[in-house]
């Protein structure tokens, strides 16, 4: 048609940073590019290769944990932790309210209906008083989430897994890296996910992993979702042995080449994560002493990882007259990067909020019964959502950098 632009739509979802002339860090390197080309050179571009092999070895180990499944993304990861854990039709799975969705998209896939649960407004992690108040007889599991890489109150979310018997299965997808005590995240509840798409701190372009230290959870997953994987590497036990290789015959399998960059960025996580850690620490230091920004509450015993984002807290009563708006658009204009909000909130999405007929022809879990959710219904969350600043994460800053941008948020508190 004449006049119509040809040009395709594109979106990208890898990783820069936000401040080009205070930070030195380049996610992929030639490290990562050379690694891609020998493999695509020996023709390892489709399979459990032995780069997929040895980063699932590496993985594992690093979490201290017995078992290490790769997927292709960070949702199937949790897809298959669900399986692994008999999540199925007529079962209820919580998460919190305020996590991307596919933290628990897969549950009314599975037939089971998603429970939301508020966040403590003080840390903006899933409340275990909440989570305790939503369990019934149905729930199958629950699902914490390691937001923006701050590390949940893995204590109390254990003490009712094990008071109930539900599993906990670790959103891990924010926090690479990130300690509860002397345990990675991902090792303390039953199984851990993670999500290594192009923008987290562990990048595979698109690549999830699921991690446990049980036998029956990962021979499900490979059950689940990795057809044609070789007998013998991926079976724990001889349960599922005779309907191996093909499984039910879906593949969530990683593709060889990004687990190929993933372990690469794997070997410097914790570099990375030291840059990122002094970098969040200085500039919490220096909000302490002015105006309008306090930093987000941490558990006790927890050390974030991944930083995935760097939230703050929005405090209005110490800049009368100034919205939460027109502070984050200053603090843009002044040169740095900030934004409200996060993932929003599902309970606001009409999905989660006045349920879906999934499968067409009233059925699912979401229909009959569901009793869908209202603005109100989480106060924690929602006053969160009106108070969260993000301010930049910077990965190896040059010297100064910290000093430079907590200038430059004086300069819009003495501004306003």
């Amino acid at each position: 048609m004449a006049g119509k632009s040809t040009t395709a739509q594109v979106f990208t979802q890898t990783a820069t940073t936000p401040i080009k002339e205070l930070d030195r860090w380049q996610q992929v390197g030639e490290e990562e590019a050379q690694l891609v080309y020998d493999m695509t050179l020996r023709n390892e571009i489709s399979g459990g290769t032995e780069v997929v092999r040895e980063f699932e070895r590496e993985f594992r180990e690093y979490h201290d944990l017995k078992h290490c499944i790769t997927t292709c993304n960070g949702t199937t990861a949790v897809w298959s932790a669900m399986y692994g854990c008999y999540v199925g039709p007529g079962d209820e799975v919580i998460a919190p309210v305020n996590t991307w969705i596919c933290t628990i998209s897969a549950a009314p896939m599975m037939g089971a209906r998603p429970v939301l649960a508020d966040v403590d407004p003080k840390t903006n992690l899933i409340d275990p008083d909440d989570v305790r108040r939503k369990i019934t007889s149905k729930t199958r599991a629950i699902i914490p989430v390691h937001l923006w890489g701050w590390v949940c109150d893995m204590d109390a979310l254990m003490d009712i897994s094990r008071e109930t018997g539900v599993p906990i299965i670790e959103d891990c997808s924010h926090a690479h890296g990130a300690r509860y005590g002397d345990k990675a995240v991902g090792s303390v509840g039953k199984v851990g996910a993670w999500s290594m798409q192009g923008s987290k701190a562990v990048s595979a372009g698109e690549g999830g992993a699921v991690a446990t230290d049980d036998d029956e959870i990962i021979d499900r997953a490979a059950l689940l979702g990795q057809c044609n994987r070789v007998i013998g590497l991926d079976l724990v036990t001889k349960h599922y042995e005779r309907y191996q290789p093909l499984g039910v015959g879906i593949k969530f399998r990683s593709h060889p080449l990004g687990i190929g960059v993933a372990s690469v960025q794997f070997r410097k996580i914790d570099k990375l994560n030291a840059g990122r850690k002094a970098w969040v620490d200085a500039v919490e230091a220096g909000i302490r002493d002015i105006p309008g920004l306090k930093p987000i509450e941490r558990y006790p015993g927890t050390d974030p990882g991944g930083y995935y984002g760097f939230p703050t807290l929005f405090q209005q009563d110490e800049l009368p007259g100034v919205s939460i708006d027109d502070f984050v658009q200053a603090l843009n204009d002044q040169g740095v990067p900030a934004k409200t909000h996060g993932y929003g909130m599902l309970h606001e999405l009409p999905y989660f909020a006045e349920g879906f007929d999934i499968w067409g022809g009233s059925r699912g879990a979401m229909l009959e019964g569901y009793p869908g959710y209202e603005i109100g219904d989480f106060p924690g969350a929602e006053e969160v959502d009106s108070k969260v600043v993000f301010l930049p994460v910077l990965t190896e800053p040059v010297d100064g950098a910290a000093d430079e941008v907590l200038r430059r948020i004086r300069a819009v508190v003495e501004a306003l």
